[in-house]
């Protein structure tokens, strides 16, 4: 989790060079090791933004801005899936935030492999596909999984198995690194350190509360067909933390609605006009908790107390 000031992405330690997607907290880690790849990363992420901000959000704007006038090319517009940045730009950060129970949030959407199906666009807003019918429970995924065994074994951290993990790769001799963040975990103190940046992260959530100012992204989330909330790839660990924790809600960001529901809550209209009843259509969707018909994985059973004991904040507690 970081600030979204992109700047603080370069922060440097007397070790090395933190990575695009790394928070500050891990600057002890960044290891002048892999400085080369991390170097890289930084310019394929700028690289990246840069195109996204002189031509693809000018582009975008235009494209939109002749949809929502019922312009020429509109109707391919709208084929294409409208361009999800300009989206959000027009309806902006609150339009498109929903307040959910972390805990009723269990289900991540799964796209079929592409051999098998053409994965949609992540710059569309307006997603088609079987994505939303193959879920995975995200109570037994591995983010889950990390921070309910960090809790547990915080004075004993060898005894995860993400640490056994971990130093296995360095056993192998091949140590875990990533110059996306800028570590390379190549001896057991690394591996603990980094596992207890992830533990800080989760008392400070257990006092101060979620704050959606931190992280790189917002907790993203996608509309299925039938109009429920599914998780998408974005703020996974931020969210297994609201659900440990057992937070009463979190704001998660609309990122992208199947046409389906789309057409339906539009009821053919467009422009403007179309995005408000869709942003009015969102007020009433709920998390999805059901298991997909295209599921490949069988639904796991869990015991009735499978969450720990709810720990409300004390910024909560007063309010």
């Amino acid at each position: 989790m970081r600030h979204k000031d992109k700047n603080t992405s370069t922060t440097c330690s007397s070790k090395g060079l933190l990575g695009p997607g790394a928070d500050p907290a891990f600057a002890p880690l960044a290891d002048p090791g892999i400085r080369r790849r991390v170097l890289m990363a930084h310019l394929v992420t700028h690289s990246k933004q840069s195109v996204q901000r002189y031509v693809g959000r000018p582009l975008g704007r235009v494209l939109l801005r002749r949809w929502m006038r019922d312009k020429a090319v509109s109707t391919h517009v709208e084929s294409f899936g409208l361009p999800r940045h300009i989206v959000e730009e027009v309806l902006g950060d609150e339009g498109l935030t929903l307040h959910v129970d972390p805990r009723k949030l269990i289900r991540i959407a799964v796209h079929a492999p592409r051999r098998v199906e053409k994965r949609p666009s992540s710059l569309a807003f307006i997603w088609e596909g079987t994505w939303d019918q193959r879920r995975e429970d995200l109570r037994v995924g591995t983010r889950y999984q990390l921070i309910r065994e960090l809790d547990a074994n915080r004075h004993q951290l060898e005894r995860t198995e993400r640490f056994q993990q971990l130093l296995a790769c360095i056993e192998q001799g091949k140590p875990w690194g990533s110059h996306q963040l800028g570590v390379l975990l190549d001896t057991p103190e690394k591996i603990r350190a980094y596992l207890q940046v992830y533990i800080d992260f989760l008392d400070d959530m257990a006092v101060n509360g979620f704050d959606p100012d931190r992280g790189k992204d917002p907790i993203g989330v996608a509309i299925s067909r039938e109009g429920s909330i599914l998780k998408v790839n974005r703020g996974l660990h931020r969210l297994a933390m609201a659900q440990h924790l057992g937070l009463p809600t979190v704001p998660v960001q609309v990122r992208h609605v199947h046409r389906v529901w789309w057409n339906q809550v539009t009821e053919g209209v467009t422009g403007e006009a179309a995005l408000r009843k869709m942003q009015q259509a969102l007020q009433t969707c709920q998390p999805e908790e059901c298991p997909g018909p295209l599921d490949e994985d069988p639904e796991v059973s869990l015991p009735p107390d499978f969450w720990p004991a709810p720990r409300v904040p004390a910024a909560s507690r007063f309010k």
